[in-house]
């Protein structure tokens, strides 16, 4: 039998399912077929990695921040370069 490969979201969506309240971890592993071993190693790699989501976030925020800059700095050479072909 072909070992089932899960996504990351669906690992993501059964690790939640866990943490949140109503099901116990041997009810998320018979309704989505795995091992409870399996889900634990999940759950440490959920709680070991989940700072670097926000991290992320911020290191995006910053190289968006820098693209905006370059854009503008383009304008306004551009705008300078067009100037300055008007007064020749």
């Amino acid at each position: 039998m072909k070992k089932r490969q899960f996504k990351d979201i669906e690992k993501f969506e059964i690790v939640l399912a866990g943490l949140r309240a109503g099901m116990t971890v041997a009810e998320i592993c018979t309704k989505y077929g795995i091992h409870q071993t399996q889900y634990y190693k999940w759950k440490e790699q959920f709680l070991r990695e989940g700072s670097k989501i926000f991290a992320k976030n911020k290191h995006q925020s910053r190289e968006q921040c820098l693209e905006n800059k370059i854009t503008k700095m383009q304008q306004v050479i551009g705008e300078l370069t067009l100037e300055l072909k008007k007064n020749d």
